[in-house]
C-alpha cells in the first residue's frame, strides 16, 4: 500500500513538472509595464512587482514569483561583479505556469 502512495504521489509531482513553462526575457518593473515604454522600467532590488517581457508579451509574476526576483536582485546587487551590472537590462528565465498573464513561478534566473 505504501508502494502504491508513493508512486501516485510521484506522478502528480512529474505531471505538475510537465505542464511548466520557460520564458525568457528583459525582466521588468511590473509597475511601468507599459510594452511601448519598458526601457524606463528597469527594476532595482526595492522593486516590489515584477513582469517579463518575453518576446513582446508582457508576463507579470505571481507574489510568489516577486519574492523569488526580489531575493535575486539582492544577490545580483550585492555579488562582486555590481559594477558591471549597473545600468543594465536585465534578462530573466522563468519557469511557471500561466494564467490570465500572470506567472505562477517555479524557478526564476537572473543574468
Amino acid at each position: 500500500m505504501r508502494r502504491v502512495y508513493r508512486l501516485s504521489a510521484f506522478l502528480v509531482i512529474a505531471s505538475a513538472l510537465a505542464f511548466a513553462e520557460t520564458w525568457s526575457g528583459k525582466l521588468i518593473d511590473a509597475g511601468c509595464a507599459d510594452p511601448q515604454k519598458t526601457e524606463a522600467c528597469v527594476p532595482t532590488a526595492s522593486t516590489a512587482a515584477f513582469a517579463i517581457n518575453a518576446a513582446g508579451k508582457v508576463l507579470k509574476l505571481d507574489a510568489a514569483g516577486n519574492a523569488k526576483a526580489t531575493e535575486a536582485m539582492k544577490v545580483r546587487e550585492n555579488s562582486a561583479d555590481r559594477a558591471k551590472n549597473a545600468n543594465r537590462e536585465i534578462t530573466a528565465t522563468v519557469q511557471g505556469t500561466v494564467s490570465e498573464d500572470v506567472i505562477k513561478v517555479d524557478s526564476i534566473e537572473l543574468r
